[in-house]
């Protein structure tokens, strides 16, 4: 039990913390087999998350729809609530491959009938309960000719389950510090923060493996004149309105994360799509964004490792090209994206993203200056 719960803990994702829980249980029971399962209310049915152990044909470690549905396992709701009404706790029970055994709710015809189809001799079925209601269950069987469970089997399930159920919540909590601490809170995008992090890793990939990475940086023009004129709440209606078309538009590039930046500037990084399909995506983005009902269009820059920019040996430098190119397409009020390194050996872009160490706003008001008509 207790490296059942170290095992949660150490988890960094749901699916890491579900396969510590069923490999835990199966070997703190002596099973040969565990699977974890989720209650999906909405659905109907009880979903398989993981099976570990010994795989009977057609099984997967993690399933991409192994799901039953959950009239077929009444106890799961009927007999839970029947319990709790009565002021009991959500006990475990045993199925065997021959029908009824001790400690259960009742016969269960499909479990039953699963016993012998996968060549199992018994289980165990604990009732995982998270924040007061059912969440799914916990699933520990021994093959045909081993020991059958017991009544302390049981009751050492239930033990378990609520050790997992405890795992499950610290685990759910965490994701949601992660995820708030990598989203922006208005449009639900990628924050700088999960940017940064992300282009790290895609650089050294590109560095590792020659695999291509592209960044698309936006600034969505006019929304000071949006909230000067109509103010900050219809501003961040844009706002949102461009993280849903820059949403849309990233998801022509499979595996792009879409970003706000902060303020009123966003980014598309892509890994792996050629330079062009980024492009293509990128003068989707541009055209969409000049229908917006508010607004004055985006003004959009891209940078890949695939164009003749020089080596990119850091996030740094494909962030300064992007960047760059985005500056010149806002210089030039261009309706369409600006791509470094595709007007020859002396491309602007590149010679300003390229330039001795400058601040920031320095290079950015040098290559207005340059460019403003």
């Amino acid at each position: 039990m207790v490296a059942l719960a170290q095992g949660m803990a150490a988890a960094h994702s749901s699916r890491e913390a579900w396969r510590a829980a069923a490999v835990g249980a199966c070997l703190a029971l002596g099973g040969s087999f565990a699977a974890l399962s989720v209650w999906e209310r909405e659905l109907g049915r009880l979903r398989v998350l993981v099976n570990v152990g010994r795989l009977a044909e057609g099984e997967e470690e993690f399933p991409e729809d192994e799901s039953y549905p959950v009239h077929q396992f009444a106890e799961i709701t009927e007999f839970l609530h029947e319990r709790w009404a009565g002021g009991g706790e959500p006990d475990a029970w045993v199925e065997t491959a021959e029908g009824p055994a001790a400690g259960r709710p009742g016969y269960v015809h499909q479990r039953v009938a699963a016993l012998r189809r996968r060549g199992r001799g018994c289980c165990v079925v604990a009732p995982i309960v998270l924040h007061g209601r059912a969440w799914g269950e916990l699933y520990v069987a021994r093959p045909v000719g081993e020991r059958v469970f017991e009544r302390a089997d049981a009751d050492f399930a239930t033990v378990l389950a609520s050790v997992v159920a405890a795992g499950i919540a610290q685990t759910e909590r965490l994701e949601e510090v992660r995820r708030l601490a990598f989203t922006d809170a208005l449009t639900g995008l990628a924050n700088r923060r999960a940017v940064d992090s992300a282009l790290d890793e895609a650089v050294e990939r590109h560095r590792r493996e020659d695999v291509v990475v592209s960044l698309a940086v936006c600034d969505l023009n006019g929304l000071k004149r949006v909230n000067d004129t109509h103010g900050h709440a219809v501003g961040d209606r844009l706002l949102e309105r461009f993280g849903s078309v820059l949403s849309l538009c990233g998801a022509m590039l499979p595996g792009a994360l879409a970003a706000r930046l902060g303020g009123d500037e966003f980014c598309l990084l892509a890994v792996g799509p050629s330079a062009d399909a980024v492009v293509k995506a990128a003068e989707e983005l541009c055209r969409r964004a000049a229908e917006l009902e508010l607004g004055d269009g985006v003004a959009c820059g891209v940078a890949s490792t695939e164009d003749p920019v020089g080596p990119v040996r850091s996030a740094r430098r494909l962030f300064r090209l992007a960047d760059a190119a985005q500056y010149r397409a806002k210089a030039e009020r261009s309706a369409r994206p600006v791509v470094a390194g595709r007007e020859g050996p002396e491309d602007p872009v590149v010679r300003l993203a390229d330039e001795p160490s400058r601040g920031e706003d320095g290079e950015r008001r040098r290559f207005r200056g340059r460019h403003s008509p």
